[in-house]
């Protein structure tokens, strides 16, 4: 990535890279001295998911999620041709982050299950792993825009509570695999 990239006529600095997922590299940038996130679609192949158009079903997943109430960061600019989202930044750790250095994340369960019966009862799931949610003033924000279609064996109660558990294979798994 770039030191400084531009993106709808403003020149965001590069930071320093946030994450790595199944559909993109996340980057903390930096304009006329606030923060967002920048990601930038990637091509890279996953066994496990298949995607038609990255950029096209996150915007998508935006659009649904909103529109339903999930808490989570505003899209501020898109990239067609660049395949770029800049959106706000949630500053904070992630739920990741708190397994990470053995704190508890009990108290942030009742709002990730709130966002779990939203997103369930508009026929949606939310990809419940722990690198997807930011705590900012200990409210838990969504921070991927990805959605599928709901089916019970992805809803949180059956799949994503696991993920939310402090366990050694877990987080070896998660770091092993540069999964954040």
């Amino acid at each position: 990535m770039k030191s400084y990239i531009d993106v709808g006529g403003k020149t965001y600095r590069n930071l320093k890279l946030i994450g790595h997922g199944k559909g993109g590299y996340s980057y903390l940038v930096e304009t006329m001295g606030k923060h967002y996130v920048l990601k930038q679609i990637h091509h890279e192949p996953c066994d496990y998911y298949k995607h038609k158009n990255k950029l096209e079903e996150e915007l998508e997943a935006y659009k649904k999620l909103n529109k339903i109430g999930i808490r989570m960061p505003k899209l501020i600019e898109v990239d067609v041709s660049n395949e770029i989202i800049i959106k706000e930044y949630i500053s904070g750790d992630t739920i990741y982050d708190r397994l990470r250095t053995g704190e508890s994340v009990e108290k942030y369960i009742p709002q990730v299950e709130q966002m779990a019966n939203i997103a369930q009862n508009s026929g949606l799931n939310i990809d419940y792993f722990p690198t997807n949610f930011g705590i900012k003033d200990e409210m838990l924000y969504y921070i991927d825009y990805e959605c599928d279609e709901y089916v019970e064996e992805k809803n949180f109660a059956n799949w994503g509570i696991k993920y939310w558990s402090r366990t050694m294979d877990f987080l070896k798994y998660v770091e092993e695999h540069e999964v954040i």
